[in-house]
C-alpha cells in the first residue's frame, strides 16, 4: 500500500511553468514506477509521463514531450513533473500514480495507487 499526495498546481499564464510534486508514504517508494496522468473536464484521464524505479527510464506522451520533465528523488519519496511553456490545452487535474511494473507504465490499468489530484489551469 502507498499513499500519494500531489501539490504544486495552480493558475498560470500560457508560456509559464509549474512544477508538480507527489509525495509518497507507505511501502518503499523505490519499488514503484511512477506516472503522471491528467484529466480535463469532459475527457478521459490520459497518460502524461512515467519514470522507472531508479529514474533511469522515462517516457512522455507526444503532447508534452520537449516541454515537460519527470524526475524522482527516492531519498525524499517524491516524484516531480516540471512543465514549461504551458498551453491552455494543458489545463486539467493532474494525478500521480504508482505501479509495480519493472520499468515504465503508460496505461491506467498498470497503476494500482493514485493520488487525489492537483488542478492546473493555464490561461490564454
Amino acid at each position: 500500500q502507498v499513499q500519494l499526495v500531489e501539490s504544486g498546481g495552480g493558475l498560470v499564464q500560457a508560456g509559464g511553468s509549474l512544477r508538480l510534486s507527489c509525495a509518497a508514504s507507505g511501502r518503499t517508494f523505490s519499488t514503484f514506477a511512477m506516472g503522471w496522468f491528467r484529466q480535463a473536464p469532459g475527457k478521459e484521464r490520459e497518460f502524461v509521463a512515467t519514470i522507472s524505479r531508479s529514474g533511469g527510464n522515462t517516457y512522455y506522451t507526444d503532447s508534452v514531450k520537449g516541454r515537460s520533465t519527470i524526475s524522482r528523488d527516492n531519498a525524499k519519496n517524491t516524484v516531480y513533473l516540471q512543465m514549461n511553456n504551458l498551453k491552455p490545452e494543458d489545463t486539467a487535474v493532474y494525478y500521480c500514480a504508482a505501479s509495480s511494473t519493472w520499468i515504465t507504465a503508460t496505461t491506467r490499468k498498470e497503476y494500482a495507487f493514485w493520488g487525489q489530484g492537483t488542478q492546473v489551469t493555464v490561461s490564454s
